[in-house]
């Protein structure tokens, strides 16, 4: 994408940021995933793969998120995009949540997937060792408007920042397609390293720098997960549909990661050495 005037329109950053280009089939199981497939994670950034969870470990992980996001308090956190006291009934309610957080050491059900042997028994294939926990969300993009997450790199946000490089694993609940907000990435972004992100319509990569013209759009049945490196570009739609799109999001690090100096976070996801704007 080149220069010009900054989007605000959603109907605009959807039609010129997530534009219809490839669409990636999902066709692997968990028990397919050999060399070939981690040397396509390791040059792609990425890999999709179908049938993760059951329908009972959805149907568990869905209870429990409606579970907290109508909890009065709830036992994990929970981050809603207008004032409770504006929402005058539980259909408001559920459309104004965003993202539950911090749930896996006080919410069994999602626990549960957190440590799924089938989630595990990839990460660790494509991580090539033990892996440890290290964030762990369920994103919500409601109906009739649920908002753009702009393209960006995990890595860049603060949680996240290690010495080596991190898996994000994206499991589908519902039905995740191009028409309400399935992820969008751009192949073997990840080998540019880090980049600057700025606080525009989020903390976020320059829209100008995305190739939006190599996107890869991610549609996932429910049970089924996108695995991808924590330096990939990768970025959601606004959805428009009629249709909820519920996720659960975890990242892993390797079991001897740590975390990265302020300094070195500084240099690689900030502008600070080169002044420059979005």
């Amino acid at each position: 994408m080149s220069g010009g005037s900054k989007l605000t329109s959603p109907e605009e950053i959807n039609r010129t940021l997530y534009p219809h280009g490839e669409v990636y089939e999902t066709e692997l199981s968990v028990s397919d995933i050999q060399e070939e497939q981690v040397r396509f994670y390791r040059q792609q950034g990425y890999l999709a793969v179908k049938e993760v969870l059951a329908s009972s470990d959805i149907d568990s992980a869905l209870e429990a998120i409606m579970e907290h996001i109508f909890a009065e308090p709830s036992a994990v956190k929970v981050q809603f995009v207008r004032p409770k006291s504006e929402l005058a009934d539980d259909e408001e309610r559920e459309l104004a949540v965003r993202k539950l957080y911090e749930f896996v050491d006080v919410e069994d059900r999602l626990r549960a997937i957190a440590y799924h042997p089938q989630v595990l028994a990839v990460v660790e294939r494509l991580l090539g060792g033990k892996a440890k926990l290290v964030q762990d969300i369920a994103l919500l993009k409601p109906p009739k408007g649920g908002g753009e997450k702009p393209w960006h790199q995990d890595m860049a946000y603060g949680a996240l920042c290690y010495d080596q490089p991190v898996v994000g694993v994206w499991l589908a609940l519902d039905e995740a397609g191009i028409d309400n907000g399935c992820m969008q990435i751009i192949p073997r972004s990840h080998m540019n390293g880090g980049i600057p992100h700025y606080a525009e319509r989020d903390w976020q990569l320059c829209d100008t720098v995305v190739p939006v013209e190599r996107n890869v759009a991610v549609p996932l049945a429910p049970g089924s997960a996108l695995f991808f490196h924590g330096l990939l570009m990768h970025g959601t739609a606004y959805n428009f549909s009629l249709k909820r799109r519920r996720a659960l999001q975890f990242h892993y690090a390797p079991e001897s990661a740590v975390k990265i100096s302020a300094k070195e976070y500084k240099r690689m996801f900030t502008s600070e050495l080169t002044g420059a704007d979005c």
